[in-house]
């Protein structure tokens, strides 16, 4: 029986999507940051397609011990995605089964979740997400 009752991405109501630039400084970054209360900023290269991001705890703890300088590009400390054909980019869109989104975040710690051709990060979902969608129905 499917828990979600047939509910996609969409129906989480997620905030909208809150990405940097690659370019973005590490100083603005983390101020952004806190501002939000987000703890994964996606990156995104001029395109706005994504190319990783940056985890936000780790970029403070490096700036406060000095290995990271203010004025750096967020480019220099975020995370990768890794693209290959032996790890193939898993789409995510508002049209997404919610029993897939929970799959798919028993693997990693957030999902961008984008259009279906991957040009624009509409939102971020979490396993918090899901969980408040399912006290908020009372499933």
């Amino acid at each position: 029986m499917d828990k979600y009752r047939g509910a996609v991405v969409e129906d989480l109501q997620l905030s909208p999507a809150f990405a940097l630039p690659f370019t973005e400084r590490v100083s603005r970054a983390i101020e952004l940051a806190y501002d939000r209360d987000f703890s994964h900023i996606p990156v995104l290269d001029k395109n706005r397609r994504p190319l990783g991001y940056v985890e936000v705890s780790k970029l403070k703890e490096m700036w406060e011990s000095g290995q990271a300088n203010p004025n750096d590009k967020v480019s220099q400390y975020m995370t990768k995605f890794k693209r290959t054909s032996s790890e193939p980019y898993t789409l995510i869109t508002p049209l997404t089964p919610l029993d897939e989104l929970e799959k798919f975040l028993g693997e990693n710690i957030f999902a961008l979740v984008t259009d279906s051709q991957r040009k624009f990060v509409l939102g971020v979902a979490t396993v918090h997400d899901l969980e408040q969608f399912v006290s908020r129905r009372g499933f």
